[in-house]
């Protein structure tokens, strides 16, 4: 469970003291990657909680569900469709049930 949350510091604490600029046609994937780590990391720490987390799965989902999510917004770009809003929403719903679920775990 430490990893995904050392590495989710380790982001934060670069993104604050690196001043990177991110262009304006990269939003939508920085915006997608920036979800894919935040799922993967609380469903890790869910994962944990639950007593069945594995380092292998967690780095794994990790990727994956970036390149897809990539994937996914490069040909929405492509189609002139907003395909990443597909990302957007499925990361937010699971990203929303995993705080529930790990809030339940402490109340």
């Amino acid at each position: 469970m430490f990893l995904p949350l050392a590495g989710l510091l380790v982001g934060v604490l670069a993104g604050y003291f690196l001043n990177v600029n991110v262009g304006f046609e990269f939003t939508r994937y920085s915006a997608v990657g920036i979800l894919a780590a935040m799922d993967s990391v609380l469903g890790a720490v869910r994962a944990e909680l639950d007593g069945v987390y594995d380092n292998r799965i967690f780095i794994s989902g990790f990727i994956t569900n970036a390149i897809v999510a990539v994937i996914l917004t490069f040909i929405g770009d492509r189609l002139s469709l907003d395909l990443y809003l597909v990302a957007l929403i499925n990361f937010g719903f699971r990203i929303f049930n995993n705080v529930a679920l790990i809030r339940r775990h402490f109340v």
